[in-house]
């Protein structure tokens, strides 16, 4: 947790007795608390030492309560900062993430062992939950960890009883923070162990220097574009794409990850019928952010299907399956493309220059993943430098842009907000997302294979 380091220097500014935060002595329960701070006074304090706005200031805040540098007096589970006259305290730095210990398991068995001879086996729905499922992993030492959660227990009790609540206070908010009750949000997520500490310093030996040296070399011989031309073609990209970058421009009509209201998500699947204004607008940007969207390639679909020329795009589609599909299936699939695009007076065939296709055909008695990369790349540039601009002009892409949704921005109050955590609901799982575009890479695939006509006249003779 090394970028949490200025933010440890933060709390210490905030806690010094002369420019700090003001606190003072609250009763909790009849029993008095030392220390205590107030919710506004931390807003203003950070508003004042930062120069930011309210806003601004309650996410640092926020993000401070989550992280447990400070933890709530009174509502122990929500972990955010309200702006009002709310009582806060400072955690006490060994409880602090900047810490290298991790919290384990044993640990927590042991809290939630003291914690329910306390209230004599009244804990929360989670925490009993947890508390149960604990008992099974570690069954084999549960003796160990009962023992000592009545020997901290009866050591608590020796304390008086301010330092005995501001204690349980502390350690019920670590555990919150580490262990966070369902359907609530962790700052905390671990991950997977690192194999290397990404702090420590590196030994510099020969070998190290002589890569500088190599790169520097290179990086000098390399050659190099004018300023003007690289800031002016950076100066084209960010106007471009100004509105649609989530840090610069709101998401419509809110952000999912603040409000955990999945309109917008629903708005923007993969294959929706009805695109947002949006979505739309940033097909014409480039081909590549054409292709790169389901619903934008799809639509594209439609455009060449009328314009009689969808076999470049299939031949594309079917370079880039293989380029990316497994290895086992490469010769079956090249022996696929040759037939249906490359093969004389084949149903789909083509049309790349002479010296692309022997190249090509030559490479296919041999296919690997890269063999088509020649003819992938002349098709992609003939549909980017005369179909994909006859597509922005076509009816197609005007009908798609009058039918566009353009959403209005959704402002929730805090009980709102509060009821769509509780109500948040599980995205779509990867494995059905997967199965349904190879459901429709299937009926795809059907509908572009050649047509036999004697069997369709055939059928149609039976019929009748």
């Amino acid at each position: 947790m090394a970028c949490l380091a200025k933010v440890e220097a933060m709390v210490l500014e905030m806690q010094d007795s002369k420019s700090g935060v003001k606190s003072s002595e609250q009763k909790l329960n009849i029993t008095s608390i030392p220390h205590v701070v107030a919710g506004q006074d931390i807003l203003a304090w950070i508003a004042n030492h930062m120069k930011v706005d309210a806003q601004e200031a309650q996410t640092i805040g926020t993000m401070l309560v989550a992280y447990g540098f400070i933890y709530p007096l009174q509502d122990h589970k929500k972990l955010i900062l309200k702006p009002d006259g709310s009582l806060y305290r400072f955690q006490t730095p060994y409880f602090w993430p900047v810490q290298k210990w991790k919290a384990d398991n044993t640990d927590y068995a042991i809290y939630l062992a003291k914690r329910n001879i306390r209230k004599k086996g009244t804990l929360d729905v989670y925490e009993q939950e947890y508390y149960n499922n604990l008992h099974k992993w570690l069954n084999h030492k549960w003796d160990f960890i009962v023992m000592q959660a009545k020997e901290q227990y009866r050591a608590g009790k020796e304390r008086n009883k301010a330092d005995r609540v501001v204690f349980d206070c502390q350690e019920r908010a670590y555990w919150i923070v580490h262990r966070p009750p369902p359907r609530t949000h962790s700052a905390m997520d671990y991950g997977m162990d690192r194999l290397i500490d990404p702090n420590a310093e590196e030994n510099k030996t020969f070998d190290h220097y002589r890569r500088i040296i190599i790169f520097t070399q290179q990086a000098i011989m390399r050659p190099r574009v004018k300023s003007t031309v690289s800031l002016g073609a950076m100066l084209k990209h960010m106007t471009t794409y100004k509105d649609h970058d989530p840090f610069l421009a709101p998401c419509l009509p809110s952000n999912p990850w603040q409000t955990d209201d999945s309109t917008y998500w629903d708005l923007n699947m993969r294959n929706v019928e009805i695109p947002t204004k949006m979505r739309v607008e940033r097909w014409s940007f480039s081909f590549f952010e054409l292709l790169n969207d389901p619903r934008g390639r799809t639509d594209f679909k439609v455009f060449l299907k009328k314009e009689f020329s969808g076999e470049n795009l299939a031949f594309w589609e079917a370079a880039e399956e293989m380029k990316w599909g497994t290895a086992s299936s490469i010769s079956e699939k090249a022996q696929t493309i040759f037939k249906t695009f490359l093969a004389p007076g084949a149903p789909r065939w083509i049309n790349i220059d002479g010296r692309t296709m022997g190249l090509t055909v030559k490479g296919l008695e041999h296919p690997h993943r890269y063999v088509l990369d020649a003819a992938q790349t002349h098709i992609f540039m003939l549909m980017k430098k005369d179909t994909f601009y006859r597509y922005l002009k076509s009816p197609v892409y005007k009908d798609i842009q009058k039918k566009a949704l353009s959403p209005a921005s959704h402002n929730f109050t805090p009980s709102q907000l509060e009821q769509n955590a509780q109500n948040r609901k599980p995205g779509i799982h990867p494995i059905i997302i997967w199965q349904q575009e190879e459901e429709e890479r299937a009926k795809a695939a059907a509908a572009a294979g050649p047509i036999d006509i004697k069997k369709l006249m055939a059928s149609k003779l039976d019929r009748k």
